[in-house]
């Protein structure tokens, strides 16, 4: 016998990605936070890009379609970068 394979499928992912400390802070804006950023860019949630409702990053800040999320990455350059997304189901 040259060895044997177990396949095990997995229900759950016990790893918390957003604790991660290659991962980037994730926040949901509020309403009054998300109108003064669509005023400031002159866009609208159609024209910003896009993030999974699925994506491991949202798995705690129970965000939901039309939500947007600020997303703080650490730059070397400008010590911090926003980057903001809108969630989507599609």
């Amino acid at each position: 016998m040259l060895g044997e394979v177990i396949i095990q499928k997995m229900k759950k992912i016990k790893f918390k990605v957003d604790k991660h400390i290659l991962t980037p802070k994730h926040s949901k804006l509020s309403e009054k936070e998300k109108a003064q950023l669509f005023e400031k860019y002159h866009v609208t949630s159609k024209e910003m890009p896009k993030i999974l409702r699925t994506d491991a990053s949202l798995r705690e800040l129970d965000a939901k379609p039309g939500d947007t999320i600020k997303i703080t990455r650490k730059s070397p350059t400008a010590g911090e970068s926003l980057f903001y997304r809108v969630v989507t189901d599609v």
